[in-house]
C-alpha cells in the first residue's frame, strides 16, 4: 500500500462516523501482524533489540502491517510536528525492511502528556508515510475489523489528579460527552460489522496482572460494549509486559502487548479472570489470521518464542461454538 493510497483513504472515509481504512488482505484471504507497544525511547531500554527482532519476524511471515498499542512516545509525547523524537524513536529504529508497512497506532496516556493533536497530523505522513495514527478509528482487512479505541480519556484520574502532568484534552473536552459519542459510535460500526473476526485496540488494560492491574473505567464502559457486539480479543498495551487473560464469564480474550522497551517492572498481581501467560519484559506479538484460525505468538527480545495461542472458528453457516488450542 502506498502513501497515496494511505492518504486518498484517510481522505475517503473520515467523513462520517469512525474513520475507516480498507487494508487488503493477502490473496489467499489470509493476514499477518505485529503488535508492539510502549516502545518510544529513542532505541534505548532494548527498543532496537525488539525492533530488530520484529524485522525478522516479519519478514519470515511476511506481515501486512504492525500495530501500535500506544506511549508512541515517552516520556511526555511529542512536542509538536517537527519535534526529532518522532524520527529519532520511530522511523530511525524501525527500519527493516518487512517493516515498510503501515502501522495503525492509538495514543497511550504518555502521548497525551505532549502535543497529541501532532500525533494526528498529516503532517507526521510526509515525514515517514508508514505513521498512521488517529483518536478512534476502523480497520477493514476483509476477513476482521479492527476496532481502534482511545481509551486515556476514560480514566478519570487523569482528569482529575494529573499530579504534574498536563494532558492535552483538545478536541476531548469535556470528558463526559466524548466517551458517550465514542461508545455509540464503537457499538454502532461493531453492529454493522459483518467481518468473520471481530477485534479491539486500546492502550489501557482491560485485565491485567501487572503494575497496572484492571482498567476499572473499562470494565465498566467499554467491556459491555464489546461483550454485546461478539467482540474476539481485546488487545492492549500500558503495561510493560505480556500477557494472555481469559474472560471466565465470555469468550473474550485480553493480550497485553507492551514490552516495546522498558520493562522488568516485577509486578505481580492476580485477578478473577484466568491467567494464561505471562512474560514481565520486553517483547513483541505476532497474529495470524484467515477464515478458521487465530494463531497468536509472543517473543522476547532475542527473538524466542515465549508463548503460542489459536483459536478455531467454524464457518459461519455451523453452530457457533469456540475451540482453543494453548
Amino acid at each position: 500500500m502506498t502513501t497515496a493510497a494511505v492518504v486518498a483513504l484517510l481522505a475517503a472515509t473520515a467523513t462520517a462516523g469512525l474513520p475507516r481504512v480498507e487494508h487488503p488482505a493477502k490473496n489467499d484471504g489470509s493476514l499477518s501482524l505485529l503488535v508492539v507497544g510502549d516502545w518510544g525511547r529513542k532505541g534505548t531500554y532494548n527498543q532496537s533489540r525488539v525492533a530488530d527482532q520484529m524485522g525478522k519476524v516479519g519478514d519470515t511471515l511476511n506481515i501486512d502491517f504492525v500495530i501500535s498499542t500506544g506511549d508512541n512516545f515517552y516520556e511526555n509525547g511529542l512536542t509538536g510536528v517537527d519535534d526529532q523524537a518522532f524520527e529519532e524513536s520511530f522511523t530511525d529504529i524501525y527500519t527493516a525492511k518487512s517493516l515498510q508497512k503501515p502501522w495503525y497506532l492509538v495514543l497511550g496516556n504518555h502521548d497525551y502528556r505532549g502535543d497529541a493533536v501532532a500525533q494526528l497530523s498529516p503532517v507526521l505522513r510526509k515525514i515517514d508515510w508508514r505513521f498512521i495514527c488517529m483518536r478512534s478509528f476502523i480497520v477493514n482487512a476483509e476477513i476482521v475489523d479492527f476496532f481502534f479505541i482511545d481509551t486515556t480519556p476514560f480514566q478519570l484520574k487523569y482528569w482529575t489528579h494529573p499530579k504534574d502532568d498536563h494532558y492535552d484534552w483538545r478536541g476531548v473536552a469535556p470528558r463526559e460527552k466524548y466517551i458517550a459519542n465514542l461508545l455509540k459510535d464503537m457499538d454502532d460500526a461493531m453492529k454493522k460489522s459483518t467481518a468473520k473476526w471481530k477485534i479491539a485496540i486500546g492502550h489501557h488494560t482491560m485485565r491485567s496482572v501487572s503494575d497496572h492491574g484492571d482498567t476499572k473505567e473499562l470494565l465498566q464502559l467499554l467491556l459491555p460494549v464489546l461483550k454485546v457486539n461478539d467482540i474476539d480479543f481485546y488487545i492492549n498495551g500500558h503495561d510493560h509486559c505480556l500477557e494472555h487473560i481469559s474472560s471466565r464469564d465470555s469468550p473474550i480474550q485480553y493480550f497485553t502487548s507492551g514490552g516495546g522497551s522498558k520493562a522488568w517492572r516485577g509486578v505481580f498481581q492476580p485477578n478473577d479472570d484466568k491467567l494464561q501467560f505471562f512474560y514481565d519484559g520486553q517483547g513483541f506479538m505476532s497474529l495470524q489470521l484467515n477464515q478458521d484460525q487465530a494463531d497468536f505468538i509472543f517473543y522476547d527480545v532475542s527473538g524466542n518464542i515465549l508463548y503460542q495461542w489459536s483459536r478455531s472458528k467454524p464457518n459461519h453457516l455451523q453452530p457457533f461454538t469456540y475451540i482453543t488450542e494453548e
